[in-house]
Order: C-alpha cells, then sequence, then structure tokens
C-alpha cells in the first residue's frame, strides 16, 4: 500500500546531475495538507502530485510544491512530471503530453531515442515583463560591486507563470563570487512582484554553451536552485524583447547548478508571435528512482 512515487533528473547530462524531482504518480486522496508535508519531508525544490492517472479537461491535473508553499508554476517539475507520465503511465510513444496547472495548461513536446524520450520541450505562457531595479540597488544584494551589472540591458522582473528578477552580470567570476545578502535580498522584493533573482552572464564553462546562470529563491526556501525551466523561459523572453544578440529569435543553451555540484544544461527558445511571444524550454530528464510513501 501507500502512495507511489518517481524520482527523476530534470536538465540533466548524467545521472545525479540537473534537479532533482519527486513525483506522486497517483496522489488523488492526499490533502493539500498531506502534499506539502511530504514535499516538506523530501525536500526537493519542488515535487510534484498527479491528482489521477487519467486525463481529464484535456490534459492532467498537477500540483506543485516546494518544501514550504504549493507553487502555480514551474519548469523542471513540468518536464520531469511529463516524462514519468509517459514513462509509468502511458507506457507508449505520445508526441504531446499537457498538464493542466494552476496557472492553466502547459503542453510537453516528446522527442524519443527508442522507447525513451531523448528531449521534452515545454512551451511557456506569454512573458509579461514588469518592474525594472537599479544596478545599485541589487550589486549589495548579491555581495558584488554595481560596475559587475552589464548596464547594457536592464534588471528586470519577467514573468512567464512565475515572476523573476532578471539581472545581467559581465563576467563568469562575478556569477561565480556572488554572496546573498538575505537582509537586503528580503528588503529589496517587499515592493516588487517577483521575489526570486536568476543571474546570467555570457562566459561559460563550455565553449558550445551561451550563457551562465543562477537562480536564488531564498522567498521559497530554496537558497540556490540547480537548474530553473520556469525562470529561462522567462530569461528566453527577455533576450529576444531586448534583442540580446541583435534580433528578437532565440536560441541558446544554459548552463546552471555547477556552484552546487549539480550540473545542469537547459535549451531555450523564443520567438515573436501573434503579437506576443512564443517561448520554449527543453532538456534531458533520467529516472533515478522509484518508491512508496507509507
Amino acid at each position: 500500500m501507500g502512495f507511489p512515487f518517481y524520482i527523476v533528473d530534470v536538465f540533466a547530462e548524467t545521472r545525479y546531475s540537473g534537479n532533482q524531482l519527486a513525483v506522486f504518480t497517483d496522489a488523488g486522496q492526499l490533502t493539500t495538507a498531506q502534499m506539502q508535508a511530504l514535499a516538506k519531508e523530501i525536500n526537493f525544490s519542488e515535487t510534484t502530485f498527479i491528482l489521477s492517472p487519467e486525463p481529464s479537461n484535456g490534459g492532467y491535473e498537477v500540483r506543485i510544491f516546494t518544501p514550504v508553499q504549493e507553487l502555480p508554476f514551474a519548469g523542471h517539475p513540468t518536464l520531469g512530471t511529463a516524462y514519468v507520465l509517459q514513462q509509468a503511465i502511458l507506457q507508449q510513444p505520445v508526441e504531446r503530453i499537457v498538464l493542466n496547472l494552476a496557472v492553466g495548461p502547459i503542453p510537453v513536446y516528446l522527442h524519443y531515442q527508442g522507447a525513451v524520450p531523448e528531449m521534452l520541450w515545454m512551451q511557456q505562457n506569454p512573458p509579461v515583463f514588469g518592474a525594472m531595479v537599479e544596478p545599485q540597488a541589487i550589486a549589495p544584494v548579491l555581495g558584488l560591486e554595481a560596475h559587475e551589472i552589464d548596464t547594457r540591458f536592464p534588471v528586470q522582473v519577467v514573468s512567464t507563470g512565475i515572476p523573476f528578477l532578471l539581472v545581467p552580470l559581465r563576467q563568469l567570476a562575478a556569477l561565480q563570487r556572488i554572496q546573498i545578502n538575505i537582509e537586503r535580498l528580503f528588503q529589496l522584493v517587499a515592493n516588487l512582484e517577483a521575489k526570486e533573482i536568476f543571474v546570467f552572464c555570457p562566459e561559460t564553462r563550455h565553449p558550445s554553451h551561451h550563457f551562465s546562470a543562477r537562480m536564488f529563491a531564498h522567498y521559497l526556501g530554496i537558497p540556490e536552485d540547480p537548474a530553473t525551466g520556469s525562470a529561462n523561459g522567462c530569461f528566453a523572453a527577455y533576450l529576444s524583447h531586448h534583442r540580446y544578440f541583435g534580433d528578437t529569435t532565440v536560441a541558446v543553451q544554459v548552463e546552471q547548478g555547477y556552484e552546487i555540484g549539480r550540473p545542469s544544461l537547459l535549451w531555450l527558445k523564443a520567438e515573436p508571435a501573434d503579437n506576443s511571444m512564443r517561448v520554449q524550454v527543453g532538456g534531458r530528464v533520467i529516472m533515478i528512482a522509484q518508491g512508496r510513501f507509507f
């Protein structure tokens, strides 16, 4: 008896890298309080709960929890949950799986190597661009100097379901040196829609990658996240909107998680579409374990 779950690594190139995710596959009998308690017990950045193995309203009903609260949307839980749905519940190749989340239906597209998805892509909601923050305000939050912020581009709030404050840096050395001042962080985000900070730079460890990034979410009980699909979707939209490469079409690879020993790789795409923007984030998922909670 008990509640079956799987553990997967998302945005992972090898086992035990990327972002860990626990997925409960038949959680309809669990209360909200029980889901939150299980997410806290597992203590990954997120845990997801598939409410029924049967689809309804054109997709699968899914809820997402951090160790301290429920989220309306998150990136690596979306890809990882779709992977588990295909492997453990459907058990046959399908090209598209829709997750019904609090932000609405999110489609995930699956590309296969044999019977196993080799690559998964989610299409995020159209971006919303919010407030801008002065470099002098964000630098001390990160333990950096204002001149280390890349002032060619704004420090700005962007959301595709969850808002993030995006911070451009000039060099990888500064990105690696970040030490969050939690008191200053909470002061800064008190009046911002975004409570999480996504910091990036165009210097990378691997020549085939385009950006290095880190994401800090102390407000959600996650000091640092190894791979953040929702934030990277906002980042793809930011790159397109501000023509980072001189064009509105974006196709890049982002490395994240190295500073906390969980190297991750995310593929981003963005392009204008229907007076808005089409944003996609992709990556690989690796099955790690399965079990039951009593």
